[in-house]
């Protein structure tokens, strides 16, 4: 009963704190966070190793077994590890105790990779290290699909048109799309030819490596003014690339084209996605940090139209599912 007791000795002073509460309240509900996905704090961070062709196998024993033993030596805090050896392709997860600096984790855990890559197999890349969430979920979906544009067409404007526009948004990350072919560049290699002239597959690579370079030359001063000088010796198409020379004897020159077919293809598919039961490619979005799950969906859906009016026309964008 105090508080009523004192509500009526000093009834102003309950008036005031009482406009207060009603002022306020306003204000403190707009600026209260709304989210879908908390942020779970679960310190884990991924190592992620890539050597085309090398096996399972051997990823683990060469590649992911001194990894780990370097991580453990190195790295603080680290409660175990996990990893998957695939074709290919090695990831290690690094599950650290609570309350561990995640931007120092990372930063240990990339120095040691760096330090460990030049015991590893000649060759092998430096790994892609990225944290992990327990609030890492994909909170938009794209679909890019087309009646008219290939697989691998679609795949490269996903991966180096849309997503460098995607990322620009404030509290959303977008990994590589799923689907689609990867664009590359190919060399098809005619065996019998090779042999004929007495060639193996590593001239060919030898030739296109000593040849596809740029130089340069500095400057040249004609007169008063001063010029740039390029030896570009990169083919400005890829049909040119079949006139390298491979090999000179007896005063003719074996070119590329004699050997091989140089064509604009795609590595090989692992996944496929199918849109309305056309082939087309995924693209999930994710949010970072405490961003708001509802502020970052609602920016990717006011991107997207912005981003597609420089893509093809051909190019539908849809929004298969958000949270």
């Amino acid at each position: 009963m105090w508080i009523v007791a004192l509500a009526l000795r000093r009834p102003y002073t309950f008036v005031v704190m009482a406009l207060l509460i009603i002022i306020l309240t306003p204000i403190t509900i707009l600026r209260t966070p709304v989210d879908i996905f908390p942020d779970i704090n679960i310190p884990v961070v991924s190592v992620v190793w890539n050597y085309d062709g090398m096996s399972p196998s051997e990823m683990a024993d060469r590649i992911v077994t001194n990894s780990e033993r370097g991580l453990t030596v190195t790295v603080n805090d680290i409660e175990h590890q996990e990893s998957q050896s695939l074709n290919g392709k090695a990831v290690i997860k690094i599950f650290f105790r609570p309350g561990v600096n995640i931007s120092m984790a990372v930063t240990q855990v990339t120095a040691m990779c760096q330090t460990v890559l030049r015991g590893l197999p000649p060759g092998t890349t430096p790994p892609l290290v990225v944290t992990y969430s327990a609030s890492t979920t994909p909170i938009v979906q794209l679909g890019l699909s087309s009646k008219t544009l290939p697989e691998q067409q679609l795949f490269d404007l996903g991966q180096n048109f849309l997503r460098t526009q995607l990322t620009t948004v404030q509290g959303a990350a977008t990994p590589l799309p799923y689907g689609g072919k990867p664009r590359q560049v190919q060399v098809d290699l005619d065996s019998a030819k090779l042999q004929a002239y007495g060639l193996a597959p590593i001239d060919i690579v030898n030739a296109v490596s000593a040849q596809n370079l740029i130089l340069p030359a500095g400057t040249t001063k004609i007169g008063p003014t001063e010029y740039y000088v390029e030896m570009n010796g990169t083919p400005a198409t890829i049909a040119e690339l079949n006139d390298l020379p491979v090999k000179t004897s007896n005063s003719s020159t074996l070119y590329l084209r004699d050997v091989a077919h140089v064509r604009d293809g795609f590595a090989v598919q692992t996944n496929i996605v199918r849109q309305d039961g056309v082939r087309g490619v995924l693209m999930s979005i994710y949010k970072l940090g405490g961003s708001s799950t509802l502020t970052v969906v609602n920016s990717i859906k006011a991107m997207v139209p912005r981003a597609a009016q420089s893509l093809p026309r051909d190019l539908t964008i849809k929004a298969l599912f958000d949270q």
